[in-house]
């Protein structure tokens, strides 16, 4: 299936950044159990809301545990607790001791939900009856034809349950339960349910929603083997459950998951703990028709101490990581990251200059990253400068821009400088705010890569020639060194741990075989690259008028030495490096030198010329892709034999000539050489 969007999220990459000071324009009311607030139990405030409403209504709930069952049936209600270590909810019921004396399951869970437009933030939700009971439990029970009921600790037991709710968020959050079913968001028909950064853990099938549901960036902990995940997606064939850089921890043995109805599951840059089983997710012997056969998809999923072959990449034909955006998932029905805009009324973090060892660069640069991790190089039409202090109207500015994330981009080491930068801000002062963004900025670049294995120079913007596959000024080059860093434990990049290094790795083998294939041949013979590439083709492109189709003198030497790079080199990697060189060698000025002379009367007072040198060796940044001969253009798009030729503009704005790989060939390739055994 090929999908066409106007606007690609990274689904990811994707997040919800709260930063630390919150402004809201709505009213909210107060649940403290000490007085201090408008009332002292969750399900009164709940209660005291009007029936109807068209907008989020907020309770905020001040730190404690609360022994209390949890009912919303009213629409548009947020609860936000202040941290989910310290808000909790909880009680203890098994489902069967519910069911014996009521028709259905209101009541079981901890949260109980009928209503819609509801959010859960910051807050445990915890039913504790398999720690509480330690043998089974036998008691009267009307529905049951013998008249009893015996259940076990491990039964059934919800922390969460909605019935027609259709759409929930749930944010920050825990949920833990030690039977089956901890998480149960049931809606088959319409139900939409996206949670963000929790923690679900529980026993068989303790995170089974019903329709259509994202986890992105969640922790689930197996208390059992059977399976931590099962889906329902009976009521359409689009329904689906999206797992995002989620993470599967537990019991020697568990197993990942199972259904025994119609499901769709995608399973997207997800990391699994080492004693998990060597079963793929599975179909449970059922007498259901399986309407739309197998649905189990997986894309850059690994496990430590080595990957099952069963999650191998899978997406389905003719569609790629980078199809896929939050509204993709709910059938472009629903944005919940609009829901969350509306109801948060997010204001930045203030800076203080004043503050003693505090790093405005790196307070700076959390400010201007995107909701996707990425980052942009320019803000009001000019280079993005970290030592200037934003102005209210300039900040309010920026976060306009945050939610749309559409700048954000590799060109100018815009991303790569400040993943770099803030894992070394994170290691002097343990500030895990640096942290978090340092790895939200690797999720963006691991989300941003074709199938093929380029990146693109912006990502989600495909307008123009940002969606190319692009070395130009190393862009797809600098991303990779970064990845490779997070592999090599350099940089302070060890702060992204282990789960990182597993998908960096891969996405570092695909990038080597994106650049071996785009390696030009002339008449059969290997040479260099070109600055940027047609995606999906993979087919040398132009980008802006005065950059045509060409082999680069400059960027092809970055790119050889990230091949050089490589520990343990292949075959193929090593004749890349050897082709490479040789044209080096082989289109190499010798003679002559591009330099500047005085030129009263021009715009800069001074002119660039080409001109002899004895003692000089360059080379041109464009060669003809056909005949190696050198060539520059103008903003007229016309290739010209010589830099005299071009307007003044461009011959005094743009690095036409270079010595870019004398070091390599002088150094650094007599050296891989040896080290390698090449000759």
């Amino acid at each position: 299936m090929v999908l066409n969007f106007k606007r690609n999220l990274l689904l990811t990459v994707l997040a919800v950044v709260f930063l630390s000071a919150r402004l809201s324009a709505l009213p909210v009311i107060v649940v403290a159990q000490d007085g201090s607030g408008d009332f002292k139990t969750i399900q009164e405030a709940i209660n005291s809301l009007p029936a109807d409403a068209t907008a989020q209504r907020i309770i905020e709930i001040r730190k404690g545990t609360y022994q209390e069952k949890i009912f919303i049936d009213k629409n548009f209600v947020t609860l936000r607790g202040e941290n989910p270590r310290q808000t909790i909810v909880t009680i203890s019921l098994a489902r069967d001791e519910w069911r014996c004396e009521n028709k259905d399951d209101y009541g079981t869970a901890t949260v109980n939900l009928k209503g819609s437009d509801i959010t859960l933030e910051n807050i445990s939700f915890i039913n504790s009856y398999g720690k509480d009971a330690t043998t089974n439990k036998t008691m009267p029970c009307k529905k049951d034809s013998s008249g009893y009921k015996t259940f076990a600790p491990n039964a059934h037991q919800m922390a969460l349950r909605s019935f027609n709710t259709t759409r929930l968020i749930v944010i920050n959050c825990i949920f833990r339960a030690y039977g089956g079913d901890t998480v149960s968001p049931w809606n088959t028909k319409d139900g939409m349910f996206y949670f963000k950064d929790c923690i679900m853990e529980g026993g068989v099938d303790f995170y089974c929603p019903r329709g259509w549901a994202l986890a992105d960036n969640c922790t689930f902990i197996c208390q059992a083997s059977p399976a931590a995940i099962w889906h329902d997606g009976s009521g359409a064939e689009s329904s689906k459950t999206v797992l995002l850089n989620c993470k599967f921890t537990g019991v020697d043995g568990f197993l990942l998951g199972r259904y025994h109805k119609d499901a769709q599951f995608y399973l997207l840059h997800c990391s699994f703990g080492k004693n998990m089983a060597d079963k793929d997710i599975y179909l449970v012997p059922t007498n259901n028709t399986i309407q739309w056969g197998r649905r189990v998809y997986y894309y850059n999923c690994h496990r430590e101490q080595g990957d099952y072959s069963w999650f191998k990449d899978n997406l389905p034909d003719g569609f790629g990581i980078n199809d896929m955006n939050i509204p993709w998932v709910y059938d472009y029905k629903w944005d919940p990251l609009t829901t969350v805009r509306n109801t948060n009324k997010t204001a930045a973090v203030e800076l203080d200059n004043n503050h003693p060892g505090k790093d405005i660069v790196a307070e700076n640069m959390l400010l201007y990253q995107r909701r996707n991790g990425g980052w942009p190089k320019h803000f009001q039409k000019v280079a993005v400068d970290y030592k200037h202090n934003l102005t209210p109207s300039e900040l309010n500015e920026l976060k306009e821009g945050y939610n749309e994330s559409i700048d954000a981009t590799i060109d100018n080491n815009a991303t790569t400088k400040e993943i770099l930068y803030l894992a070394k801000a994170y290691k002097k002062s343990n500030n895990k705010r640096y942290l978090e963004a340092v790895k939200k900025g690797i999720d963006y670049l691991l989300l941003a890569q074709y199938s093929n294995g380029g990146w693109p120079q912006y990502y989600p913007d495909k307008s123009s020639y940002r969606s190319q596959v692009t070395y130009n000024d190393n862009a797809m080059v600098n991303v990779l060194n970064l990845l490779q860093d997070v592999v090599e434990d350099k940089e302070d990049l060890d702060i992204a741990g282990a789960a990182y290094k597993l998908k960096c790795e891969k996405a570092i083998q695909k990038g080597i075989q994106c650049i071996l294939k785009t390696q030009v041949k002339q008449r059969g013979v290997l040479t260099a690259w070109c600055a940027q590439y047609d995606y999906p083709s993979l087919k040398p492109a132009k980008a802006r008028a005065f950059e045509l189709i060409s082999l680069s003198g400059g960027e092809s030497v970055n790119i050889v030495r990230f091949l050089m790079r490589q520990d343990k080199p292949t075959k193929e990697m090593k004749a890349a490096v050897i082709a490479a060189i040789n044209w080096f060698e082989k289109v190499k000025i010798v003679g002559y030198n591009f330099i500047w002379i005085a030129a009263p009367g021009t715009p800069k007072g001074r002119d660039k010329v080409f001109v002899p040198d004895s003692t000089s060796t360059i080379w041109a940044r464009f060669y003809n892709i056909e005949t190696n001969e050198p060539f520059f253009c103008g903003r007229d798009g016309i290739a010209r034999k010589t830099v005299a030729e071009i307007e003044y503009e461009r011959r005094t704005g743009y690095a036409w000539y270079g010595s870019w790989p004398q070091q390599l060939l002088a150094k650094e390739y007599p050296a891989w050489c040896k080290k390698w055994g090449v000759k």
